[in-house]
């Protein structure tokens, strides 16, 4: 098969589809520009295009026009922002068989890619081989499996990753297995917090500065950015950073350049950026406290990290892996103890419950964890402090499963199928709706 074109000026983004379009046996051939395409289109055959919307110079839009008059069957895919879908819509009248919203899921871009292809119908490309997760990483549910089966395929591109999740998920522990799996392994692993440093702290962190730059600056100092160049630089909670070094960050991920505070000198990064936080962008982009551009330039490529309480079948196999960090022998948790653990929604999630497994490894010495190890709110999840069950409902009002298929298909038809939207509304991840989705058809059951 003749290889995917593929067009966008930043090389994050065009890194993540070569790497991901590759793993599922197709070849690929980047460019950066619409008139290159062009070139690109003349010189030799390809199966589809796959181009950016907004691009310096000739537009996404104009390049669908031009290669149109040329080649009139050619599919055409656009990945767009969310405010240029008045431009999609336009680019489904000039022909464009589909568009991405960003950032782009992978799962649906493979979907369209065979489509176009024609290999809709055939069975998928062999995928490569699971990457075994460290010994410290617990993934027994469905939905952290599918996280780092994500992580594996993003990791060995360039792009940029959002890592999203509430406090204490581990998004900090994604970062490094990514970083790890990556071909920037060798290369040193950068951590800022962006909410631990003040304004003109923070902005010296990232940057560096020069001797005298401001009162105490007694020494020229070197910035994360370039600490990082050769490795991966981790910017955790990077929503609390102010207006100001956003538009100084977006200068940096647009082409790697930026100045040392107190300099006019221009260097140079070629750093991997990671970033995550624990806010929905997409809220703060509409408040006006986070740029919209920016918050594009981030977001080639987003893992949303899911609650503890959304993955029940992580809780006992980490708070046994817990466990045997804190104590030298192997103790047990009694049966009390796994259903106060299982009971408990976990507001805090991972971080909360390796808190209370250190307090119980306190509390028993080594020995069998009991519910008084166990700190009183958890404690008080247990079935004698819960109020007594339901009785069973009765035939004609449905069970449990039959109640959230019915929620799920109302939401997604409400929302015309856009499973995004629909997440939003029952207030679940996206993964989680999709596992919801895969768990619902395997029974039977239509969703669609």
């Amino acid at each position: 098969m003749p290889p995917i074109l593929l067009i966008d000026d930043d090389p994050g983004q065009t890194s993540l589809l070569d790497s991901f379009l590759r793993s599922q046996g197709f070849t690929t051939l980047p460019v950066s520009s619409g008139e290159a395409a062009l070139a690109a289109l003349r010189a030799q055959p390809v199966s589809m295009m796959i181009s950016d919307v907004r691009m310096p110079g000739m537009s996404g839009l104009e390049t669908l026009r031009r290669a149109r008059q040329e080649f009139a069957t050619l599919p055409v895919l656009l990945v767009t922002a969310y405010a240029d879908i008045r431009d999609a819509v336009e680019a489904m009248r000039d022909g464009a068989v589909n568009y991405l919203s960003k950032p782009i899921d992978l799962d649906e871009l493979l979907a369209c890619v065979r489509h176009a292809t024609g290999l809709a119908q055939t069975a998928p490309a062999a995928t490569p081989a699971e990457r075994p997760l460290p010994p410290t990483i617990i993934a027994a549910s469905p939905l952290m499996r599918a996280v780092f089966r994500d992580a594996a395929l993003i990791a060995s591109s360039e792009s940029r990753v959002l890592i999203t999740g509430e406090s204490g998920v581990g998004k900090e522990i994604l970062a490094d297995v990514i970083h790890a799996w990556s071909t920037r392994a060798a290369g040193p692993l950068v951590k800022v917090n962006c909410a631990a440093l003040a304004e003109n702290l923070l902005e010296s962190e990232l940057f560096g500065h020069e001797k005298g730059a401001f009162t105490g600056a007694v020494h020229q100092r070197i910035g994360r950015f370039e600490e990082a160049s050769a490795g991966t630089l981790f910017l955790d909670e990077i929503a609390e950073m102010s207006p100001q070094l956003q538009a100084k960050l977006l200068r940096v991920t647009q082409d790697g350049r930026f100045q040392r505070v107190g300099s006019n000198r221009e260097h140079h990064t070629a750093a991997r950026l990671l970033a995550a936080t624990n806010r929905n962008l997409d809220d703060e982009v509409k408040s006006g406290r986070f740029r919209e551009d920016l918050f594009y330039r981030l977001t080639v490529f987003e893992i949303h990290l899911p609650s503890l309480r959304e993955r029940p079948e992580d809780i006992l196999p980490l708070a046994t892996r817990f466990l045997t960090e804190f104590t030298k022998t192997k103790p047990r948790l009694s049966a009390a103890v796994a259903e106060c653990l299982e009971r408990y929604p976990w507001p805090g999630n991972v971080r909360e419950l390796r808190n209370a497994m250190e307090r119980a490894a306190l509390l028993s010495r080594g020995e069998l964890i009991l519910p008084d190890h166990l700190p009183t709110r958890v404690r008080a999840s247990s079935s004698s402090s819960a109020p007594a069950p339901a009785a069973p409902p009765a035939p004609d009002s449905g069970n449990l499963d039959e109640m959230e298929r019915h929620a799920i298909l109302l939401a997604l038809r409400k929302h015309n199928f856009n499973r995004t939207e629909t997440a939003k509304t029952l207030g679940i991840s996206r993964r989680a709706l999709l596992y919801k989705l895969q768990r619902l058809r395997a029974a039977g059951w239509q969703v669609e």
